[in-house]
């Protein structure tokens, strides 16, 4: 949505790349086998790496968080888990905003070289910004989280593409003080079984 400033993205604009963000991210089970993380079928799935590994769509993606990010006063974001690293690099990459810097989050610290649970330049004492693909339930953003907070970040928010409205993940993230900030809120399901995030 437009914030006012001569570069912001209009609302158009917005739905129309979550539209083509949807699209491309689609997977039904008529085009192939998808299953969920018990190994049982579904009928579809997002998978947020189509998309945000095109490259027009990669920079387009990185304009519009890099702008949302800016208005909030944050230059610093990190990901966790391989979906969030076309999100980390596509801010990193806008050139409409000033410049970020961004972080990846370990499950555990290195055990070896510089033994860091976070990689990158980020500075504990400004504000970070989690970058994910989708919220489900908000147990892997929630874990995120609490990795950055335990390596002394101030985290501030949580910024995604998708926000699957129905899994309570918002309430669970917010419910830690937190704002959440989706391109897309979706509330569709499949029959009865949701969709699945990218893993």
């Amino acid at each position: 949505m437009s914030n006012g400033s001569p570069n912001a993205t209009s609302y158009v604009d917005l739905v129309e790349l979550g539209r083509r963000l949807y699209d491309r991210a689609l997977v039904r089970r008529e085009q192939e086998l998808i299953t969920d993380p018990r190994g049982q079928p579904i009928g579809w799935l997002l998978d947020t790496r189509m998309p945000m590994l095109d490259g027009e769509i990669f920079r387009e993606v990185g304009e519009v968080l890099a702008e949302r990010l800016h208005s909030k006063g944050v230059g610093q974001v990190a990901g966790f888990g391989f979906g969030a690293y076309a999100l980390v690099t596509s801010v990193l990459s806008a050139t409409s905003t000033p410049s970020f810097v961004g972080g990846f989050i370990r499950e555990q610290p290195k055990p070896h070289g510089r033994r860091r649970l976070v990689e990158g330049p980020l500075d504990r004492h400004q504000p970070v910004v989690l970058l994910d693909d989708i919220l489900n339930s908000g147990r892997s953003a929630a874990r995120a989280l609490s990795l950055l907070r335990s390596d002394g970040f101030n985290v501030v928010g949580l910024m995604t593409l998708f926000n699957f409205t129905w899994s309570g993940g918002r309430q669970r993230i917010e419910g830690q003080g937190l704002w959440v900030d989706s391109l897309l809120d979706l509330n569709l399901r499949d029959g009865n079984r949701s969709g699945s995030d990218s893993g």
